[in-house]
């Protein structure tokens, strides 16, 4: 009998997952992926297969969660057929500062889990919601957690640290960094497709309504652009990035907002759509608009980015490539274009007609900074992770 892994990212209102059978040869194959997503409102399952056509696309009762994540999960395993689903991965955002690779869900753990919702609260929570549910209802099937934050633990404690008393150090506030994941993919891809640069000096971008950059020597990570929450860095759909603390203070006095209003606007009403005016926080609408503010916005977003990537190129001591991922990064070519251009000091050489097509590697051949195009394969670290610990 086939086996296979389910992988689940869950949020607010949504969940996202992708089912994948497992090989002989210990690889993994992605067989479905969908979404259920209104979740609280109106809920809407799709599904689609690996050749990207559409198997499920149904509009759901208003539920609880614990029901809709039963549904999904039926709908999954009805179709199967001789498939054994034999573990699920889990995406937990935050892994605080002792969890470094995934784990086997236990009681144990996911006590453990509860406790960093605290640094992640709009994240963690709901990543840990189908854990339970599904730590209650499939009992039998293996359930592993994979964190974030673990891929950057391989920052040095200079890379970590805020200057703030250290008791504050201690108790947990410090630098982790998020998109790990994304960001493992991309080592080991590079690793498979490209050792050369591999082992040398990476900048990657993870582009897309959270957005990031992380600097890599030899594949593993050394420095990143968000910190201790998912707020920090590089401009994002409505998330600022980088601001002086100072600010934050001066509106929450001037304004006497609450900390779960200030939250609400950090989290939800700035980045591209607060610059914008609120015309979109996607990229694509703003690309799109004759606004003056959206393309104000367009242009804070491409400026911040190629102001990070060059803390990063100095962190780094130079750099040999450059590596766009995420829903932006992946598809939106004059995004990737205006970027490269800023990068001309590094070496950065655009192939116009290859970044066009979308090609992996987009740079000329005579330049020095190579710049390639990778997709996003969170979930397919997720699927690996899983089975590994499933057959460990």
């Amino acid at each position: 009998m086939k086996k296979a892994v389910l992988t689940i990212n869950a949020g607010s209102s949504s969940i996202k997952f992708a089912l994948f059978t497992l090989a002989r040869d210990g690889t993994s194959t992605e067989h479905v992926s969908g979404q259920l997503e209104g979740m609280g409102t109106t809920p809407h399952f799709g599904v689609r297969d690996s050749k990207g056509l559409s198997i499920a696309d149904e509009r759901w009762d208003t539920a609880s969660f614990a029901e809709l994540l039963h549904r999904a999960m039926a709908w999954i395993e009805d179709h199967l057929g001789d498939v054994r689903l034999v573990g699920i991965g889990h995406r937990v955002v935050h892994g605080g500062p002792l969890h470094a690779k995934p784990e086997r869900v236990t009681p144990e753990l996911l006590q453990v889990l509860e406790t960093l919702c605290e640094l992640a609260p709009l994240h963690v929570p709901h990543n840990l919601a189908p854990i339970r549910e599904l730590a209650k209802n499939r009992p039998d099937i293996v359930q592993v957690a994979c964190f974030d934050t673990a891929f950057h633990h391989t920052m040095p404690v200079v890379a970590t640290r805020f200057g703030l008393p250290r008791r504050y150090f201690e108790s947990g506030i410090r630098r982790y960094g998020f998109h790990g994941l994304s960001y493992e993919y991309i080592a080991r891809t590079l690793e498979r497709d490209a050792p050369k640069l591999h082992k040398g000096r990476v900048i990657a971008a993870h582009l897309g309504s959270g957005a990031s950059l992380c600097a890599m020597a030899g594949g593993k990570s050394v420095d990143t652009t968000m910190g201790f929450t998912a707020l920090d860095g590089l401009l994002m759909g409505t998330r600022p990035g980088t601001i002086d603390a100072g600010a934050v203070l001066h509106i929450m006095k001037h304004e006497a907002l609450s900390p779960e209003a200030m939250e609400t606007l950090l989290y939800k009403e700035s980045g591209l759509l607060g610059v914008s005016g609120g015309i979109s926080s996607d990229m694509r609408d703003l690309l799109a608009s004759n606004s003056p503010a959206a393309a104000e916005a367009v242009e804070l977003f491409c400026y911040r980015v190629a102001r990070e990537a060059g803390a990063l190129a100095a962190v780094l001591g130079g750099v040999d490539g450059f590596v766009f991922t995420g829903g932006i990064g992946e598809h939106a070519s004059v995004i990737r274009a205006r970027i490269a251009k800023s990068l001309a000091w590094l070496g950065a050489e655009l192939d116009e007609e290859a970044n066009m097509r979308g090609d992996v590697v987009i740079s000329t051949p005579a330049s020095r900074l190579e710049i390639r195009v990778i997709a996003a394969g969170e979930e397919m670290m997720i699927a690996e992770h899983t089975r590994e610990l499933v057959f460990q």
